[in-house]
């Protein structure tokens, strides 16, 4: 059974392209200027009958409500308080065993739930991979949808003050840490039954929620991804441990936000000889995910399935 497709975010997917309507595909292929100018429009919560709740407790001091909007032929959720965790199953005989937490990003204010969460746990579902989608905890934004946009033009804009990379990511993205840990322990807790192997569990995050999957892999104690993906975080140097993961990385060398910065993590990965692969597209921007745009940078997830493959993640263990 594949909660994922029943009762789950496949109905709340279903319900995220019916407010997306034909404009979906228009949006996704659009010119960046062009979908710019693509409004935020409230929709109603979805039923999220497969989310299952972290435990992880209320957002300390977060008194906005959680709320959804669409935009970019999309489905977005903000001021998320309670830490939820969506398993998307492999159809029955197909699984290998192997299982990934998905992180979706939106600079810790919002989280890209269709385009990075939900598609991508559908796709590597149909490659017999366990997805499981992270909707951590974020930090509180202006619950008007007014104010939200504001907030959201203001660090985005072209002159906004990027802010330095966190001196201890322990710290600075404690919550989310936590609901990652607690995402990992759910997922080994019932390995049995998602027929998941415990150690051959990996995390992928995008923008932030790279952000978070890096700050899982080397922060967070008893989680220990198998495997880690990066797509468009920012690759700044950090200290490699001795055990690291394999890691994944893509980005567009366009990113407005982190292709300016050199590629620390990459050399770090590489001198402590961990393994890591690095697609750098010469386009794509920032938050591609799983938009069919005209750039080869459409073409990561298969690259990304690819390297599951070389290391062994989509054959079943004999």
């Amino acid at each position: 059974m594949n909660p994922g497709r029943l009762d789950g975010p496949g109905a709340v997917h279903a319900m995220a392209r019916s407010v997306a309507g034909a404009m979906a595909l228009a949006w996704a292929m659009a010119s960046p200027a062009m979908a710019q100018s693509d409004r935020m429009v409230p929709i109603a919560t979805p039923h999220q009958a497969a989310a299952i709740t972290l435990g992880t407790g209320p957002l300390p001091g977060g008194a906005a409500p959680e709320s959804w909007h669409s935009q970019y032929g999309s489905v977005f959720a903000r001021n998320v308080t309670i830490a939820t965790l969506t398993p998307f199953l492999p159809p029955a005989g197909k699984a290998t065993g192997a299982a990934v937490i998905v992180a979706p990003g939106g600079g810790f204010r919002t989280l890209s739930m269709n385009n990075e969460g939900w598609d991508v746990a559908q796709a590597l579902a149909d490659r017999g991979v366990a997805a499981f989608v992270l909707k951590y905890r974020l930090n509180q934004t202006p619950p008007d949808m007014a104010g939200f946009e504001r907030s959201m033009a203001e660090m985005f804009s072209a002159t906004a003050k990027r802010p330095p990379a966190p001196q201890d990511p322990a710290a600075t993205y404690a919550p989310q840490i936590v609901d990652a840990r607690a995402a990992f322990a759910l997922v080994r807790s019932r390995a049995g039954a998602w027929h998941v192997d415990t150690d051959r569990i990996g995390m992928l995050g995008f923008s932030a929620g790279a952000m978070l999957t890096m700050s899982t892999a080397l922060h967070g104690q008893d989680a220990k991804p198998a495997f880690i993906g990066n797509i468009y975080g920012p690759l700044s140097a950090v200290a490699v441990p001795a055990d690291a993961p394999p890691l994944f990385v893509a980005l567009a060398a366009d990113d407005p936000f982190f292709a300016s910065a050199g590629y620390g993590l990459i050399d770090n990965w590489r001198k402590a000889g961990r393994p890591v692969e690095f697609h750098l597209f010469e386009q794509g921007g920032h938050g591609f995910g799983m938009y069919p745009k005209p750039t080869t940078s459409t073409g990561w997830f298969d690259s990304y399935v690819r390297w599951l493959g070389m290391h062994g993640y989509l054959k079943a263990r004999g």
